[in-house]
């Protein structure tokens, strides 16, 4: 086998040195680049493997379609509209994201900016720091008892009502995608529109995605229906609010306040709600801590890991969501998938033209995609194909690939197990131990039972007494240590199948000594994994 060299990962923004020394212990070869202009990334992307960036950084067509090697882009937070999804998808590039990296910064943020308008905090501060005391000038209002009215009910919305809702507020909300059992868990009585729910509160905050829906969600109409001194918070998605008239309301009185972190084209250094002492302005700080951007850092090192490693990747935008209780069972055997992937590659030469996958045991009835994907990406390792289950369907096509699946209740003594045939040659591997180590449990039919090595021999021979003994001998004449072994019977055609694995290099006048020496032999093969 060719010597595969290390991938490598380009870092475009400021990343947790946490989730850089995970990529680096992992082997890859990480470069962090942060003055790249736009066509700068475009000049070097082609030599990168995965690109992982945050929010400022564009991930345009121009830039995937220049990343001939790229398998996984990963954004280090939760948005992904500086990412074009749709070109990646074409080209079998996952996308991924740190979803829940921020999500309890963010929920902060909205927390302490709604506190900080409603006590009027940032204008008291301001006016101490000229020499002032106008205790009266800043009398505020409390969230106790008063309603707020949150747009989406997601991951932030729900921990802000959690914590609104420690603060005795009286909980509203709109969300089309939020279920009345998870509304009502959440303290947060549901509306079906916006215009039944903005007149009733005394704050409102959203949490909503940047979408053609949301862009442009509250204007003139809205703001008009909401209650006098209404305070409004955003720390989303800028553009959901619109600026321009909010900034009329503001001034004509009818909205108290706002507190704005996000804007529609950041920096934002000059708005028309820049003028106003009752708006407070926050450059994007939502994800702004220490912690969050942490946990951004290790969550996106490993999502781009799995992903390059053709494991599951549970945040991955452009395939189908796997739910957990799936991916606990699924997620272990896509390493065995692409072992014995390589193994038939190795034993065969050739591409296959029929490639049949069955999950068996617990794992029937789970989506194969990912074992396809896992199989194909360990057949076509020696091409260096990158194979991801976003493109896995069209790189089977484009190589000629038949590929069906298959499931069934029984995987023969094991709890679960994965076979794989390809073009006639049969091979079915199982996990083993806590450690999950994957096993061959099957190969061209023989029953062994063996965890395969870095280096392997496999043997296929009448049976006849000596053959052991003759193997042990030319091997141990050439340095060569045998360290596990199985040996696999055919009763019925009197042949026998030993698998080695062994410690040492296996040149060819090893191989032809091996032929030789043993005479009957069927098959012979040294595998490298």
């Amino acid at each position: 086998m060719v010597a595969v060299m290390a991938k490598k990962v380009l870092v475009t923004e400021k990343l947790a040195e946490a989730g850089l020394d995970i990529l680096r212990s992992k082997g890859y070869e990480v470069d962090v680049l942060l003055e790249l202009d736009p066509e700068g990334l475009v000049d070097a992307i082609p030599a990168y493997d995965a690109l992982i960036v945050r929010s400022a950084t564009k991930v345009t067509r121009e830039v995937i379609e220049a990343a001939a090697n790229l398998r996984v882009i990963g954004r280090a937070g939760v948005g992904i509209d500086n990412v074009d999804v749709e070109a990646a998808t074409e080209r079998g590039v996952i996308v991924c994201n740190a979803p829940t990296s921020n999500i309890v910064s963010a929920a902060e943020q909205t927390m302490c900016l709604m506190l900080a308008c409603a006590r009027k905090t940032p204008q008291a501060v301001a006016s101490m720091r000229e020499g002032k005391w106008e205790r009266s000038k800043f009398s505020g209002t409390e969230l106790f008892e008063k309603t707020l009215a949150i747009f989406g009910l997601g991951r932030v919305g729900g921990l802000v009502a959690e914590r609104a809702r420690a603060f005795g507020m009286n909980l509203i909300g709109y969300d089309p995608y939020c279920s009345p059992e998870r509304a009502e868990q959440l303290g947060v009585e549901l509306y079906d529109n916006v215009d039944d729910i903005v007149p009733l509160a005394d704050f409102i905050t959203v949490h909503l995605p940047k979408t053609k829906e949301t862009i442009g969600m509250f204007g003139p109409a809205q703001y008009a229906a909401m209650k006098d001194g209404v305070i409004l918070v955003n720390t989303a998605r800028g553009g959901i609010y619109n600026i321009e008239s909010l900034a009329d309301f503001v001034a004509a009185g009818k909205i108290g306040g706002a507190a704005i972190d996000v804007y529609e084209v950041e920096p934002c250094t000059e708005s028309p709600l820049h003028e106003f002492d009752n708006v407070i302005l926050t450059p994007h700080l939502g994800a702004s801590t220490k912690e969050a951007q942490t946990r951004a850092g290790i969550q996106i090192a490993e999502y781009v890991s799995a992903g390059l490693e053709g494991s599951i990747v549970p945040t991955a935008v452009n395939m189908a969501l796997v739910p957990p209780e799936i991916m606990d069972a699924v997620g272990p055997y896509v390493p065995a998938c692409q072992l014995m992937g390589s193994m038939l590659a190795q034993i065969d030469g050739d591409i296959p033209q029929y490639l049949k996958l069955t999950a068996a045991g617990s794992l029937a009835g789970a989506d194969p995609s990912i074992l396809v994907a896992g199989t194909l990406g360990g057949i076509l390792s020696y091409k260096n194909v990158a194979v991801t289950p976003v493109n896995a369907e069209a790189v089977a096509k484009r190589h000629g690939i038949k590929v069906e699946t298959q499931s069934r209740p029984d995987a023969q003594g094991y709890a679960s197990a994965v076979s794989v045939v390809a073009d006639g040659t049969e091979i079915s591997c199982t996990l083993a131990d806590t450690a999950q180590v994957p096993r061959i449990v099957s190969l061209f039919g023989y029953q062994i039972d063996i965890a395969p090595a870095s280096q392997s021999l496999i043997f296929e021979y009448v049976d006849a007494p000596g053959k052991i003994g003759t193997i042990g001998t030319i091997l141990g004449s050439a340095g060569i240590n045998i360290t596990t072994m199985q040996v696999g019977m055919k009763e019925k055609e009197k042949n026998a199948l030993v698998y080695m694995n062994v410690e040492g290099d296996v040149d060819d006048a090893i191989m032809g000594k091996l032929r030789e020496g043993l005479g009957e032999l069927k098959n012979l093969w040294y595998v490298k994994l």
